[in-house]
């Protein structure tokens, strides 16, 4: 699917991933500041969080609640520097747990990430809209 969007349609861009059922584990992929963590705000959104969501460049996951009594785990692997960093905080717990997990920054990450997974890309247009690839 490639779509491509001005930063007022994010919510129907969400609404449209979601629709195409990705896998659970979703890469997002794009440069700094081309509106990964914006669209995963949105997504979660539409998944039924109703809590404030932010990046969790510090923290490096933020664990969200669902209406429907569901986990989203949200990464930002950009400050590890070592796989092992990931495995220590127990990644692979949250990535094989059958909850979404949004992972910013997974080239951090490549041997963790689990086979069944879905890769959104993002790129800033000249134009300032966004075009998004989801694999």
């Amino acid at each position: 699917m490639t779509i491509t969007f001005s930063i007022e349609q994010l919510d129907q861009v969400a609404k449209q991933i979601l629709e195409k059922s990705p896998n659970k584990v979703l890469l997002f992929n794009g440069e700094m500041g081309a509106g990964k963590t914006t669209l995963i705000k949105k997504i979660c959104e539409n998944l039924g969080v109703n809590e404030p969501t932010s990046s969790p460049t510090f923290s490096l996951v933020n664990e969200y609640y669902t209406i429907n009594n569901q986990y989203i785990y949200h990464f930002d692997c950009y400050r590890l520097k070592t796989e092992i960093e990931a495995l220590d905080m127990g990644i692979d717990e949250y990535l094989y747990s059958g909850h979404w997990c949004f992972i910013e920054w997974a080239e951090k990450i490549t041997n963790l990430i689990p086979e069944q997974h879905s890769v959104i890309t993002i790129e800033v247009q000249s134009n300032g809209n966004r075009k998004l690839i989801l694999e």
